[in-house]
């Protein structure tokens, strides 16, 4: 048996919401399947309600803080709570049309955790779990705007006329 067969924590209240119900405990790429519910609310939302945003990282602080305590973890790979807040902001302000794409270097941001990700990370507990994807979030945020302004507003034109290339 492993960990999450004999782990009965998730059936918790904090358990049930840091791990979307259990759904982190039914894949060995739990980050992935949060992301994805996070992806689907938004699609089927439309977009990020500040509110709700704000709730999922205060709630979710709280909840895989208890659980990582709990369950002696200092990071636990079924609480996916923090995906979702992490995508959330990573879509923040944008169309639902960015989704997808946000969904792929959402991923990459996470599984890579350059700087200054991997620095959230070391902070203690729910904090530390929930920050790295938060930092991540928004590093996936100015990246798919800076994309927008660079290839749809004009970027790639200003960048021409700033170093004098081009016609």
């Amino acid at each position: 048996m492993n960990d999450n067969e004999t782990n009965t924590h998730w059936k918790t209240w904090y358990g049930l919401i840091s791990t979307l119900f259990g759904l982190g405990n039914y894949s060995k790429m739990p980050g992935t399947l949060g992301t994805l519910a996070a992806t689907i609310v938004l699609l089927v939302m439309g977009r990020v309600d500040p509110i709700l945003l704000l709730a999922t990282i205060a709630i979710g602080t709280v909840v895989a803080d208890r659980y990582a305590k709990v369950t002696a973890k200092e990071d636990p790979g079924e609480v996916i709570i923090d995906e979702v807040a992490g995508y959330w902001v990573s879509m923040y302000g944008l169309d639902a049309s960015y989704g997808i794409v946000a969904f792929f270097l959402f991923r990459i941001v996470d599984i890579l955790k350059p700087f200054p990700v991997r620095t959230m990370e070391r902070l203690p507990g729910g904090i530390g779990i929930m920050a790295d994807d938060i930092c991540g979030g928004v590093v996936v945020n100015i990246l798919l705007r800076f994309l927008y302004w660079f290839f749809f507003a004009g970027g790639f034109t200003v960048l021409q006329n700033y170093l004098g290339i081009g016609g």
